[in-house]
């Protein structure tokens, strides 16, 4: 952020911020001046709050009422006043019970980290599915079924199978799909699914210059298949209740639109793909994240890897009005202890 705030003004807006975490309700210039004593005059805090208001980083929701932060004034307080807490015995305790190494099987130590985060943070937790960047294709078979209906069965890394079901615009007779499966296992097989879907655009253009229609039919149809997922497969969530003890996510239209949108799924996944191609944490204040939805929200991710991979993203949902300086190492503990706990499952 290129304003860098004086120490008096900085000092105030972190006072601020976490009396309004704490409490929920609009801090007044008589709250900072009682928590500073004889340091400051009320009437030196209230022009340090007008030049906040005019920064942007706080607002006055009522012309009466005290001021609450903005997500600008969140963004500051992240990025260069905040100071990490440590996360507690007990809260420690609990994580490593929940992911202990070898003691689920990986769905189940998903499920466990994202039930670990709720409870902790008392918000929502989240916790995506692990990438396709850490599976290979061995093979793909395309068969017919009935409506132009047509079942592909992938085999990635040494046994899964993975079956899914794409609606095409004709029907496929069994040879025509056998020879795309050849075409596609002959050209693709032993590729990472991550990257995969890339490397079949750029040798379908390829085929388009030598007219090799056959391989352009079979990449498009394999396109389409490692393209088609299941919503269930994608997220899980847990404690997305928890969000109503929030006053200021009480609106019920609000409401409605934000479980919509988790249930739907769409939005959080295209921001958690942003996560996995960033380095570290990442915290999306309010409107940063780009979705209307979330704008009363905040979004705080981390990565869990796999074999040493980033694998996929977990992360708590709740207000804005979070206590990042708590929920930033909780997320961060998470994620490590499930890296921990998926890497003897292997």
């Amino acid at each position: 952020m290129a304003i860098q705030l004086g120490d008096r003004a900085a000092e105030l807006l972190k006072l601020l911020i976490e009396r309004y975490v704490r409490d929920g309700q609009p801090v007044g210039s008589r709250t900072l001046a009682r928590a500073f004593g004889a340091e400051l005059s009320p009437a030196t805090i209230r022009n340090v709050m007008s030049d906040l208001d005019q920064l942007g980083f706080v607002c006055s929701p009522h012309t009466s009422a005290g001021r609450i932060p903005t997500a600008r004034g969140y963004r500051y307080f992240i990025d260069s006043l905040l100071a990490p807490e440590a996360l507690s015995d007990d809260e420690q305790a609990r994580i490593a019970a929940e992911l202990v190494p070898g003691s689920k099987s990986p769905t189940d130590l998903l499920h466990a980290a994202s039930t670990v985060l709720s409870r902790l943070s008392a918000m929502a937790g989240v916790v995506t599915v692990p990438r396709r960047n850490v599976a290979v294709l061995r093979r793909i078979d395309f068969l017919p079924l009935s409506g132009g209906r047509v079942l592909a069965i992938l085999v990635v890394n040494g046994s899964e199978v993975q079956n899914r079901v794409l609606a095409m615009d004709r029907d496929y007779s069994a040879a025509e799909l056998e020879r795309y499966s050849n075409a596609i296992n002959e050209n693709f097989a032993g590729r990472d699914l991550l990257t995969l879907r890339h490397t079949l655009l750029e040798d379908v253009s390829e085929a388009q210059k030598r007219v090799n229609q056959l391989l352009v039919d079979a990449a498009a149809l394999a396109d389409r298949a490692l393209g088609t997922r299941s919503d269930a497969e994608d997220y899980l969530l847990a404690g997305g209740t928890n969000l109503l003890a929030f006053q200021e996510l009480a609106d019920i239209n609000r409401l409605r639109n934000l479980f919509e949108s988790l249930d739907r799924k769409r939005d959080l996944l295209e921001l958690f793909d942003q996560c996995l191609g960033a380095p570290g944490m990442q915290i999306f204040i309010g409107g940063e994240s780009g979705y209307r939805v979330l704008d009363e929200c905040s979004v705080v991710t981390a990565p869990y890897y796999v074999d040493g991979q980033v694998a996929g993203i977990l992360g708590v949902i709740g207000p804005t009005r979070m206590s990042y300086p708590r929920i930033i190492p909780l997320v961060a503990e998470t994620a490590r202890a499930l890296s921990a706990g998926l890497k003897v499952e292997g």
